[in-house]
């Protein structure tokens, strides 16, 4: 005998899947109307605060004399040259393909410029576009897409919470991987998302959240069983980054009008023993980062990296001095990469301050002389087509300088 559920049992634990869809982290994803011209935005964030040195050090001169005397264990060699100044660790050969191809740029000596060597703290802070000021109630991300006015098919999607910078963006659904995003279908799929719709008929925020959840599962429901080919021959790692990367891409494909993505990517809290030469457990995030930004844009170049802007950030960079336990402790000045059709690329932007003790912060980090804020303003107000910038980071419009990184949208 076939065992039946009961109809109210069978659209009882549909509403709790349904809640529960509608609330959790992996990426995080914001759907606008199609004929919206702004860039697709993803944010990447290297949650540990990675050493910034280690990943685009000082090539020659003085610099690097300072760099190799603070750094005897783990200082590194046979870089990737970006220009007379500054190399590239070797492991992020993958990413410099692309830079050498005019596709992908670096930032120097960024970072949030408040004093704070707390991960907790300056991770708050960045992602809610408030130095100093954690009471705010809203995330970077809110503020842009509020600002912007975007119609949601599928607003926020994440896998383990939802990230600061999408604080109070309401509309948020759960989203691993497109095969974990559906309803169980018995055959009866199409009567059941009937009987659902009549469920979440009210105005309240419970039946709107149930309905743009629906409304989201009737997009993201066709990927489960077709499966997913990458274009252009990009293979994705088999790891938590690689298939995030992934999972955006498959969003983009659908041509539903995606806005922003936002990717977290831990591990980067590097106190101990990062460094064996070039090589060690820094080198493997390094490769892992560099070789899932370049198969991503892989797969999107074909249509679609015209409009794709990739920003990746960290909450600070790493002490210059190296510690007894062959690693690095917190610091401040930090480094962001870029990556998109829309990057004047091959370069390195922002004004490096030196290494000399007399040039560093606290006698100890490297200086900041670029907010982070800027780099995000002059993305907002070249390719995503939002110059309200004292929407966004509040307090912030007057100090907005650009840097010339991006191409007007």
């Amino acid at each position: 005998m076939t065992n039946r559920i009961p109809r109210r049992q069978f659209l009882q634990g549909c509403s709790a899947a349904i809640a529960a869809m509608a609330g959790a982290k992996l990426t995080n994803l914001a759907f606008a109307k199609q004929d919206n011209p702004s860039d697709t935005l993803v944010v990447v964030f290297l949650r540990g605060g990675w050493d910034a040195l280690n990943v685009v050090p000082p090539m020659d001169g003085d610099d690097r004399g300072f760099y190799e005397k603070a750094r005897p264990d783990i200082q590194v060699a046979n870089l990737l040259r970006l220009n007379d100044q500054f190399g590239l660790h070797p492991a992020m050969s993958p990413f410099y393909d692309l830079y050498q191809q005019g596709k992908a740029g670096v930032i120097h000596a960024v970072g949030l410029n408040y004093d704070t060597r707390s991960h907790f703290d300056a991770q708050e802070y960045i992602e809610l576009g408030t130095p100093g000021a954690k009471n705010t109630a809203s995330g970077w991300i809110t503020r842009h897409l509020q600002a912007s006015g975007i119609s949601s098919i599928l607003p926020v999607v994440s896998t383990s919470g939802q990230p600061t910078s999408v604080l109070n963006f309401v509309p948020t659904v759960s989203l691993s991987a497109p095969d974990e995003f559906s309803l169980w279908d018995n055959g009866l799929r199409d009567s059941h998302m009937q009987a659902l719709r009549a469920m979440y008929s009210g105005e309240s925020l419970i039946h709107r959240a149930g309905l743009r959840t629906l409304e989201a599962l009737d997009i993201v429901s066709p990927l489960a069983s077709a499966g997913y080919e990458p274009s252009n021959g990009a293979y994705y790692n088999d790891d938590d980054f690689g298939r995030q990367l992934k999972t955006v891409a498959q969003m983009i494909k659908l041509d539903a009008g995606l806005r922003v993505a936002a990717v977290d990517f831990g591990g980067w809290d590097t106190h101990e023993y990062q460094n064996d030469r070039n090589g060690g457990y820094m080198a493997d995030l390094l490769n892992s980062l560099a070789s899932g930004l370049a198969n991503f844009y892989l797969d999107l170049d074909s249509g679609y990296t015209d409009k794709l802007s990739v920003v990746v950030i960290s909450e600070f960079g790493r002490r210059l001095v190296q510690n007894e336990s062959y690693g690095t402790d917190h610091g401040h000045g930090s480094v962001m990469l870029t990556l998109g059709g829309s990057v004047n690329g091959g370069q390195v932007f922002g004004s490096f301050p030196g290494l000399h003790n007399d040039q560093l912060y606290d006698h100890a980090d490297l200086a900041i002389t670029t907010d982070y804020r800027s780099v995000l303003s002059e993305l907002l107000a070249k390719r995503m087509g939002n110059a309200d910038i004292e929407s966004v980071f509040p307090g912030f419009a007057g100090s907005y300088t650009p840097l010339g990184i991006y191409k007007e949208g």
